[in-house]
């Protein structure tokens, strides 16, 4: 083996050992600030979270033992069918994560409270976890098992994994009131649809990108307005129209969520009738979306 091949190896191992290094770090983040959330605003106020989180919370409450014992006792099973269903990578960034949130919860768990107020505490608590668990979610796990569990009941229910989800935390959160009282209940949902649309702003992030489709006869002078007043990158693809059978060009382009309304603007004054498809992106990987100057 050449010095070369032998210098692309070891560069190649010292960048997923970094890319590892960052994952964990995240993950380490995620948990302590889902266990911020849980030991010092949700559960001195008796309020809880969905999932395996709130289950654990219940028998904590009900065996005054610590969250963090049963965080561990109760995601195990899911840990075991993580590795079976999705893999090993997986299953390792998900037993982290949970270790870390059962150690840090343990070590909170006499903290005081930073609220006594619940309103307060259900939408500080809410914000907590989302940002918590969309940390873990962008570096690659997660710090709740349930969702393992949801996808193997949707390939022997009619349901969406989404919806598994849902139905499972309705009846967690249902629970909740015969252990705290139904107002704390209540609460909890609240918080839980906080954390919920939390996770989605955090894991998908704030500045998100939309995919849009073209549709034009005019679809090269709407490409170079794009290009020059925009900035932006575009590709041409040949499609054909169904009904028409008539060739039409299809332009592809990038951009953020804040240039949807200048684009639109552009279409329009270049061809009224032409047809745009937009759709929401989480994530781009390659390619250079970096927007050209315009002056």
């Amino acid at each position: 083996m050449d010095s070369d091949k032998k210098a692309k190896i070891v560069q190649r191992k010292k960048n997923k050992l970094k890319k590892n290094a960052i994952k964990l770090f995240f993950l380490t983040i995620g948990a302590l600030i889902m266990a911020v959330g849980l030991e010092m605003v949700l559960i001195p106020n008796n309020l809880i979270d969905g999932g395996v989180t709130g289950i654990a919370i219940m028998a904590s409450h009900l065996t005054n033992l610590p969250l963090g014992l049963f965080l561990f006792l109760f995601n195990l099973p899911f840990l075991y069918l993580g590795y079976k269903q999705i893999g090993r990578t997986f299953a390792f960034s998900v037993a982290y994560g949970i270790v870390v949130l059962s150690i840090a919860t343990s070590f909170m768990h006499n903290s005081s409270a930073f609220t006594n107020d619940t309103l307060l505490a259900t939408v500080l608590g809410g914000i907590l976890l989302g940002i918590g668990v969309g940390i873990a979610i962008r570096a690659g796990g997660c710090l709740d098992g349930s969702e393992t569990l949801a996808i193997l009941f949707n390939k022997k229910l009619p349901f969406s994994v989404g919806q598994i989800i849902l139905f499972m935390n309705l009846f967690i959160l249902g629970s909740a009131g015969f252990v705290f009282g139904f107002d704390r209940a209540m609460y909890s949902l609240i918080s839980y649809f906080i954390a919920f649309k939390t996770i989605d702003l955090v894991s998908e992030g704030l500045n998100q990108t939309k995919s849009i489709w073209i549709i034009s006869d005019e679809a090269d002078e709407i490409g170079d307005q794009i290009m020059s007043r925009l900035g932006r990158g575009i590709t041409y693809l040949n499609g054909q129209g169904g009904y028409s059978k008539d060739d039409k060009q299809v332009i592809f382009c990038v951009i953020s969520r804040l240039e949807e309304s200048k684009l639109k603007n552009i279409v329009e004054d270049v061809d009224p009738s032409a047809f745009l498809a937009f759709s929401n992106m989480t994530e781009i990987q390659g390619g250079n979306f970096k927007k050209k100057d315009v002056h």
